[in-house]
């Protein structure tokens, strides 16, 4: 039956614009339940595809990870390793295929754990008094990389843990700072760094006493807040480690010099810096498999987060460096060698797609191996390469793909009785002259239940980053389909300084935040009511979070007669407090030209704050109070503005959120506050 279930729902999912089959609107209810794939790793015989599983507990409201299984060749149905209760996550194999290393917090912390696939129970590994925040399984299975946050004074991990107790349990809550950052993401620095340890594996699998690698560097291993073990690689060998890592200098708040560097396990000496040349970006290194070549991914200019990042490829017999293809004009994400050395594997955003592709490292040329939708993960293997993939009716599920041709396979369908139920809106890209002249493309998403003839009223998506793209992807913050089940068209553009056009594309946003970006806008929105009929363009609400809660902002004062209503999530009012309250000051000193008081011009030129007395659209404003990129003030500041000048508006406050929403429950709290200010000003008459 569930093999009948799935051949419809793949039936359905082909029918693509014009429609598929399902009986119900899709909404957040279900946006909330649905698993989610990630993270897929091969066997060393390529065999076997282990990965995790997001599964959501509405009864205490998160979501909860476990480990599956599943054939590569899709020959058997995939299986459940961990149990539902607690989480488990990062799957890793050993080097004889038969067992597998993941994390795990059943223990009362963070460890990491190992699990025989022949039968018999998980093994604890590691027992640290500290939680595991990241770990890399050795070459020859012998012994483990591990990321832990320790006091960097203290001479084992006893002494953190002390530490820690000791200050929970006492009266006084200061906490004393000398530089930034004092804040990060959503959390406040509490004087631990995230230092890389070795530990050797004795004969029943367990873990020793860690050694220290990054000695003597002050810096997080891997870097933060988003860092992880991408950033952290052994040599064939298993003799050296190479990491990333990011100094933490009285610069480090607007510096974006991230490293690598490469240590001896054995401990002889100190970590030494292979890339102290690039002032930028140095990431995600990579031996090949013969252990003669090192690749990793760097950017070329300081200070820029969104610079194109560039496969480089040294060998380390000789030391000579290049760059693998610098004619691709595209920034890649994630490496991997094929078996031979001769291929590397990456993705990159791509005129509105994200695909994976394989690179030559002799010519540097470049072939897209999977087609539409967003690859959201990979792994390299014997038969083939495994990815998660998923798109505007599709959520993430496993795929295989022969890099010499044969198309994709599916290996998985977890969502498929859900799914067969939904109905989604069938979708639709869109090109149209921006500014310059330059070609901009876009995406429509019907409504569920469209009906030639009649008129829809439009949820008109911003995207954030600003350097980000809304392509093809089944988003679970800004899902198309969500407003789709509500009736609802939905329109976003790929404005310039968007991903996946090429570098110059990109760049172009910078210094020009209200520019260029919202003549796209115009004229995108335009061009879909021109293309579209169905559009209506008197009911429709601009919506935006981060970047996109900013240009919803300046749409205010600088397009107010644009849309009926508008919905602000974590944007910016004003350029100038953002640049004081904000954490990662590179990004605002390289977007506005440099520090505020050093260029007050570049952050007035498009600042919202500015054109407040030229609102008039009812505005519904989000926020969230662990929110430290953009600051809860500027949530409050909006409402204040529009408050004040008597302009109809909402605010509604998450206590517990931070830049995102991410608790089950609040998810669904805030897409209905969000329908119910679309359905209120968009109502037709």
């Amino acid at each position: 039956m569930l093999n009948l279930i799935r051949v419809a729902l793949l039936l359905a999912l082909a029918a693509g614009f014009h429609g598929p089959l399902q009986a119900r609107p899709f909404d957040v209810e279900d946006l909330v339940r649905l698993a989610r794939v990630s993270d897929p790793v091969l066997s060393p015989d390529g065999q076997l595809v282990a990965y995790t599983l997001r599964e959501t507990d509405m009864e205490s409201n998160r979501g909860v990870t476990s480990l599956w299984l599943v054939s590569s060749d899709a020959s058997s149905a995939p299986r459940r390793l961990t149990g539902a209760g607690s989480n488990a996550s990062s799957p890793r194999w050993a080097s004889a295929g038969d067992s597998l290393y993941f994390l795990s917090d059943r223990s009362g912390s963070n460890q990491v754990w190992s699990l025989p696939l022949r039968g018999g129970e998980a093994r604890q590994v590691t027992l640290f008094p500290v939680p595991v925040r990241t770990y890399v399984v050795a070459p020859a299975g012998d012994r483990l990389a591990v990321s832990l946050s320790v006091f960097t004074d203290c001479p084992d991990l006893a002494c953190t843990r002390q530490r820690l107790d000791e200050r929970s349990s006492s009266k006084a809550s200061g906490v004393l700072h000398e530089q930034l950052f004092v804040r990060h993401w959503d959390s406040w620095e509490d004087g631990r760094r995230a230092q890389l340890f070795v530990v050797e594996l004795d004969a029943q699998g367990r873990a020793g006493e860690p050694r220290l690698l990054s000695r003597g560097l002050d810096a997080n291993v891997p870097t933060r807040p988003f860092g992880d073990a991408s950033e952290i690689t052994f040599s064939p060998d298993g003799a050296s480690v190479v990491f990333a890592a990011r100094l933490a200098t009285p610069d480090e708040a607007w510096s974006t010099n991230v490293d690598l560097w490469s240590v001896r396990v054995a401990g002889e000496g100190a970590p030494e810096n292979l890339t102290a040349d690039n002032l930028a970006t140095d990431t995600t290194p990579l031996f090949s498999p013969d252990g003669r070549h090192l690749a990793w991914l760097a950017m070329s200019r300081p200070g820029f987060e969104a610079d194109r990042y560039r496969v480089m490829l040294r060998d380390l017999q000789s030391g000579a460096t290049r760059e693998v293809a610098p004619d691709w004009d595209r920034s890649a994400h994630g490496l991997a060698f094929s078996a031979d050395g001769r291929t590397l594997y990456t993705w990159s955003d791509d005129l509105g797609h994200r695909r994976l592709f394989a690179v030559d490292t002799r010519s540097g040329a470049a072939r897209a191996i999977s087609g539409d939708g967003t690859m959201a993960g990979f792994s390299v293997g014997r038969n083939g390469v495994v990815f998660v993939r998923q798109d505007l009716a599709s959520p993430g599920d496993l795929f295989r793909v022969n890099p010499r041709g044969g198309g994709e396979r599916r290996l998985t369908a977890h969502n498929a009785e859900l799914l067969a139920g939904l109905e989604f809106g069938g979708y639709e890209q869109f090109s149209f002259e921006g500014a310059g002249g330059a070609t901009v493309y876009g995406w429509v998403v019907k409504p569920v239940g469209f009906e030639a003839g009649r008129t829809y009223p439009v949820a008109f998506i911003v995207h954030g980053g600003p350097q980000g793209s809304m392509g093809n992807n089944f988003h679970y913050r800004w899902n198309a389909q969500t407003y789709a089940g509500q009736g609802y068209a939905a329109v976003f553009i790929d404005f310039h300084g968007s991903t996946g056009y090429g570098q110059d594309f990109t760049d172009s946003i910078s210094g020009d935040w209200g520019g260029k970006p919202l003549e796209d806008l115009q004229k995108g929105w335009a061009a879909a009511l021109q293309k579209y009929p169905f559009l209506d363009g008197a009911r429709a609400c601009a919506l935006g979070a981060s970047y996109g809660g900013y240009m919803v902002n300046w749409i205010a004062g600088a397009w107010p007669d644009g849309f009926a209503c508008l919905v602000n999530h974590c944007g910016i009012l004003d350029n100038r407090s953002m640049y004081y309250t904000t954490e990662e000051l590179w990004f605002p000193e390289w977007e506005m030209g440099g520090p505020q008081f050093e260029n007050p011009a570049g952050y007035e030129l498009h600042n919202p704050l500015n054109r407040v007395a030229e609102w008039r659209t009812p505005m519904l404003v989000i926020h969230g109070a662990n929110d430290f990129r953009v600051p809860l003030s500027q949530g409050l500041a909006t409402f204040t503005a529009l408050q004040r000048q008597g302009i109809p508006s909402q605010f509604l406050y998450f206590p517990d959120e931070n830049h995102w929403v991410l608790k089950p429950a609040n998810s669904i709290q805030w897409h209905r506050a969000v329908e119910s200010w679309l359905d209120r000003w968009t109502a037709a008459d």
